[in-house]
């Protein structure tokens, strides 16, 4: 038992069943010097879950004993991004300001949810271009990827024309603002809903590089909705046409 946590803490921590997550949240716990209370809602809010969709198994266990480890940009990806904290109800008559407001009213809970080495720089940044003014929802740098990071809030289905828009705002700052010693620029696009088709094709290879999205969920999600979470993910990496182990196992059969 570590001395840097609570009797209160361990409590909360023997709630949790599967030994890697216990692991997980105790080392978290330490390293991040977690509250009783933001324990709770780490454990509440399935981060385990959230962060390990993406990892192998070697990748698992290294998050079981070691925590987040943030070595490139798509550590600091989580999706969906739980943020039940805002207490904003699930309507259609919630607009982009609204969420924004939210957001910086608690920004220090959601600084914790964004995860390690974030650094809020500025909310609204106005970019002028030949008369015409575009504004950056959100800011941050971060301090162990050494980059901004632009964050920009979408209360509906996410288009194309989004993707395009975080496109422009990261090709602006990589060469207006970034200086000697920064590395390239990422944009993120929190939204409640996507298609990642559309992403894939919109993005192509910038996908993989600085640009992301990922969704954000007003409640904290059960087990069962992370697990049909994943399983749609598997759905859109594995190509339709591809043969199952079955018709692979019964082709490769030949008769004697």
């Amino acid at each position: 038992m570590s001395p840097n946590l609570s009797w209160s803490h361990y409590r909360s921590l023997l709630r949790v069943t599967r030994p890697e997550a216990r692991a997980f949240y105790e080392v978290e716990a330490i390293n991040n010097a977690w509250s009783v209370r933001e324990l709770s809602r780490q454990i509440g809010s399935l981060l385990f879950d959230r962060l390990a969709k993406s990892r192998d198994k070697k990748g698992l266990m290294r998050l079981a004993r070691q925590g987040q480890e943030v070595t490139r940009p798509m550590d600091v990806l989580k999706d969906p991004m739980v943020l039940e904290f805002l207490s904003l109800p699930e309507s259609p008559r919630l607009v982009e300001s609204m969420l924004e407001q939210a957001l910086i009213g608690n920004l220090k809970t959601f600084l914790l949810e964004l995860g390690k080495g974030f650094a809020f720089v500025s909310r609204q940044e106005r970019i002028t271009l030949d008369g015409d003014h575009f504004y950056i929802d959100l800011v941050f740098y971060h301090a162990i990827l050494k980059c901004y990071v632009l964050i920009d809030l979408k209360v509906g289905k996410l288009t194309h024309a989004d993707l395009g828009q975080i496109q422009f705002y990261v090709n602006y700052y990589d060469r207006e603002r970034r200086t000697e010693g920064d590395n390239p620029t990422l944009g993120l696009i929190l939204c409640p809903d996507k298609n990642d088709a559309v992403v894939k094709y919109t993005l192509g290879e910038q996908l993989k590089r600085n640009i992301f999205t990922s969704r954000y969920q007003l409640y904290l999600p059960t087990v069962e909705e992370l697990q049909q979470e994943l399983r749609r993910e598997l759905r859109f990496l594995i190509p339709q046409n591809a043969p199952s182990k079955k018709a692979v196992k019964k082709k490769g059969t030949s008769k004697k």
